[in-house]
Order: C-alpha cells, then sequence, then structure tokens
C-alpha cells in the first residue's frame, strides 16, 4: 500500500489536530454566552431608554432581550454547551433585562407622578423578579416540567412592556396611572405566587392535530401581522390571567367534603 493512503487509512491517526478540537469547543462554549451578553445589553439599553423618556424604544428593546433570552439555552442545548456559569449568568442578565428594565421603564412612563408610591410600586417588582428568578434555580429538578410556579419573570415584563407599546405616550390620567400601579403590584405577586402556569413543553408539534388546528394557527399569524402590539398585549395580559383563573376553576370544581355520618 503506498504511504499516502496508508497514512489516510490508519485508524490511529485522528481526524482533527487537538488544538482545533480545543478551539472549536471553546468556540461552542462562548456562543451562547454571546446571546445572554446581547439580553443584558438590550436591557441596559432599555434604561437608557426609558431614562430619556424613549419608551417605545425602551419596550422593544425588553422584547428584543426576550428573544435573545430565548435563543440562548436552546443553542447551549444544541451544541452541548451548558454549564452553571451560563445558568447563573443567564439569571443575572434575565433581573436586568426583565425586571430592573421593566420596572424603570414603568416608573419612568406613568408612575413618577406618585412619587414614593411610584418608586415603591416599580422596585416591588424588581424584588418579586429577583425572587423568582432565585426560586425557579434552586426547583428546576424537583418541579413537573409542564407548568411554571409563579408566573415567569420574561412573561411580567412582556405585560408591561405590550402596555407601553400599545400606547407610547407618557401617561397623563391618574385613572391610568392607578390602573397601571395596580397592575404592577398584581403582576409582582404572580410571579412570587404559587399558582401554576403552562409551560407548554410537553407539547409535541409532531403528533397528529384537529383539521382546524391549522387554520387558527394561520389566523394568528395574520393578526399578529396586521397588529402586533394589539396581539402582543392581548396575549401577555391572557397568559398572565391564565394561572389565577384556572387556580378559581379548579377550586370550584372540588367536591366539598361529605358530612360525616351519625353515630348510633
Amino acid at each position: 500500500m503506498p504511504p499516502l493512503l496508508a497514512c489516510h487509512s490508519s485508524p490511529l491517526t485522528p481526524l482533527m489536530k487537538p488544538s482545533s478540537r480545543l478551539r472549536l469547543s471553546r468556540g461552542l462554549f462562548v456562543l451562547p454566552t454571546l446571546f445572554t451578553v446581547g439580553n443584558l445589553f438590550c436591557g441596559y439599553l432599555s434604561i437608557w431608554a426609558s431614562i430619556r423618556g424613549m419608551f417605545e424604544s425602551a419596550a422593544v428593546l425588553v422584547i428584543v432581550a426576550a428573544i435573545l433570552d430565548a435563543l440562548d439555552g436552546r443553542i447551549a442545548r444544541l451544541t452541548n454547551s451548558t454549564s452553571e456559569f451560563g445558568e447563573e449568568y443567564d439569571s443575572l442578565a434575565d433581573l436586568v433585562s426583565f425586571g430592573v428594565a421593566p420596572a424603570v421603564l414603568a416608573y419612568s412612563w406613568g408612575l413618577s407622578d406618585f412619587d414614593r408610591v411610584g418608586w415603591i410600586g416599580s422596585f416591588l417588582f424588581v424584588v418579586c423578579g429577583s425572587m423568582r428568578l432565585a426560586r425557579f434555580n434552586i426547583q428546576t429538578k424537583v418541579v413537573d416540567k409542564r407548568y411554571f410556579v409563579g408566573l415567569p419573570i420574561p412573561a411580567g415584563a412582556a405585560t408591561i412592556v405590550s402596555l407601553v407599546l400599545a400606547t407610547p405616550d407618557r401617561l397623563v390620567s391618574r385613572v391610568w396611572m392607578a390602573g397601571l400601579l395596580v397592575m404592577t403590584v398584581l403582576v409582582s405577586y404572580l410571579m412570587i405566587s404559587t399558582i401554576r402556569y403552562r409551560s407548554f413543553k410537553d407539547l409535541d408539534l409532531r403528533r397528529r392535530r384537529p383539521a382546524w388546528i391549522l387554520p387558527l394557527i394561520a389566523a394568528l399569524f395574520v393578526v399578529i401581522a396586521l397588529a402586533p402590539k394589539i396581539a402582543l398585549l392581548t396575549v401577555s395580559i391572557t397568559f398572565a390571567a391564565s394561572g389565577p383563573v384556572a387556580k378559581l376553576f379548579s377550586l370550584l370544581r372540588r367536591k366539598p367534603p361529605s358530612p360525616p355520618l351519625p353515630s348510633p
């Protein structure tokens, strides 16, 4: 056999140099971290935009941060580069993008006229969001994957952001300001509550579905394309309310205990 062919056919010859494999593994590890940094950067820019009165831009940046947050975990799993560092760093970025940024946006957009009550309400959102993230980090291995315990912090941020996108001008009516304050407090409570929300992680898109599902999905995309702001507001409020509504129905369906039998 010629030496050249023998070299290529030898099973002991590595297909890739160790240095090349090391650089590739490092690159795969850095890739999801770059998405997390992008998430954090969008949260920082959102805070800066809120302070400058650019409320619509601040809301859009939170949405972009949510997209990057959804991608970094999937990329880490696809590249087999998940790590405890990545999980902790992702939580810190989420606290800025979905905790601090929406709170500053809510205060600058409609709570600043309430002075002390306004900033306390917005700070409550940050506190509850941070507690929600901390609880999620320690319960990942002991809870049902089909449900979230408490409203996820990105969903809480989406509730406030969707309101801003629907009416990006600064609030001037005290009634709407009071409504925003109440909603901020309610969303804060939902994040730390034990109310369960569907995670849809068990949704199997490959399974055969009824014939009406495809037209419904197509109609949903049409609504999103024609009125994205209204669609986002509807989806975010519906999801935030789905947990308490499901909890209420479960309590109503629960049968009352049967009365004890009389003693002989």
